[in-house]
């Protein structure tokens, strides 16, 4: 009998994984795709951002509501851990400007191969195209490419996944099947997103434009960065890095211009022509470029030459929601703390554990998401040690 399955082969379930075998106990890993660390190859393809170098209590407020429940976990897994632990699969890390930190290769296959060769060798096991279907009395049940299989652990992590990016596997398909056990969940909701914008045929030709240097404020959350205009609407890491008020119905207010004062740029408006055109206000004045002053157009064309200035530097742009959940980078909702021990032990299923993304929380992109899955992953992989141990 395997002491524990882990079904979900993302960090979360490969960080449980290895510090069940580092106990001694063999471990079986189960996953629904044909390769492992789907999501996971997909968040490095534009750099794989592992964490963020600054102050622990920095790093623990941008985990919001679900700070208090997650610190004991990120304190025994920190930011500064994990690059410890990248270091130590042999990949060599830098921090960039803005804190985030990534591997020298920039990628996360070297990563993942490295840590799966690592995990082979500590005897670890591995199925894959093996779909977790529930369960049939305390077995767990599967769908594979032989058919149906039942396998009775003496634990099992449970690292599923959201509901963003169903098609590499973190489709929220088992919430169903808690559903069904009676576990109670916080409905999924998209996190680190898009959103659509019913754009005029005006803004057609900046379709791919990024928004550079602006700042991006919506209720109480404020972001330096950049943007991208599609056809879809906005979104990009500045986006992403306010999405959550958004999402909970704060308006979005972008400065085009923040480092340059609003007496600055009203002056040299004052200073055009009197016949100066407002095509003219915004390049020679303002000097915005042209997919800036296309945005300021379409969400301010009716403000006068005067006015301008000020809708540089605080413009409403007005959105229709978030895009589809399946398009987020991560979700929020899922297994709420209640339901569960410190441990991450499903309080109406003893000796079954959960972790990454399953759980209720959400953290913008930065390097939070990664380091949350790793830290949740390590606890309930020391949560099921403990369980056997007891």
């Amino acid at each position: 009998m395997t002491d524990l399955c882990v079904i979900g082969a993302g960090p979360a379930g490969l960080m449980a994984a290895e510090v069940a075998a580092d106990a001694g106990l063999s471990v079986l890993i189960a996953d629904a795709k044909p390769s492992f660390g789907r999501k996971f190859l997909m968040a490095g393809k534009s750099g794989l951002n592992l964490t963020k170098d600054e102050p622990f209590a920095d790093f623990t407020a941008a985990f919001g509501t679900a700070q208090s429940w997650l610190k004991p976990m990120l304190e025994n897994f920190s930011n500064t851990d994990v690059q410890t632990w990248a270091t130590a699969l042999g990949q060599e890390v830098f921090t960039g400007s803005s804190g985030k930190v990534f591997p020298k290769t920039m990628k996360a296959s070297p990563l993942l191969r490295a840590w799966l060769l690592r995990l082979t060798d500590k005897g670890v096991q591995f199925k894959t195209r093996w779909k977790w279907t529930g369960w049939d009395g305390s077995d767990l049940s599967f769908q594979t490419p032989d058919g149906s299989e039942t396998i009775p652990p003496r634990t099992c992590v449970l690292a599923l996944g959201g509901a963003s990016w169903p098609k590499l596997g973190s489709d929220g398909a088992w919430a169903d099947i808690f559903a069904n056990e009676g576990i109670n969940l916080s409905p999924f909701k998209p996190a680190n997103m898009g959103f659509t914008v019913n754009w005029s045929d005006y803004m057609k030709p900046h379709f791919g434009a990024p928004i550079k240097t602006v700042m991006l404020t919506s209720g109480n959350a404020s972001h330096r960065g950049d943007f991208v205009i599609s056809s879809k609407g906005i979104e990009g890491s500045g986006v992403y890095a306010v999405s959550r008020n958004m999402r909970e119905g704060a308006n979005l207010f972008v400065d085009l211009l923040p480092d340059t004062d609003i007496k600055t740029l009203q002056d040299r408006i004052d200073r055009l022509s009197k016949k100066a055109s407002r095509s003219s206000a915004l390049r020679k004045a303002l000097r915005l470029d042209p997919a800036k002053a296309a945005l300021l157009n379409e969400f301010a064309r009716n403000v006068t030459l005067p006015n301008l200035a000020q809708a540089a530097k605080k413009l409403q742009v007005k959105h229709a929601g978030p895009r589809p959940i399946a398009e987020a980078i991560s979700t929020a909702g899922g297994i709420p703390q209640s339901e569960l021990t410190e441990h991450l032990m499903l309080r109406k299923k003893s000796g079954i554990f959960c972790a990454g993304e399953m759980l209720n929380w959400e953290a913008p992109t930065g390097g939070y998401l990664i380091t949350g899955c790793l830290a949740t992953g390590r606890q309930a992989g020391l949560g099921a040690v403990a369980y056997l141990s007891t």
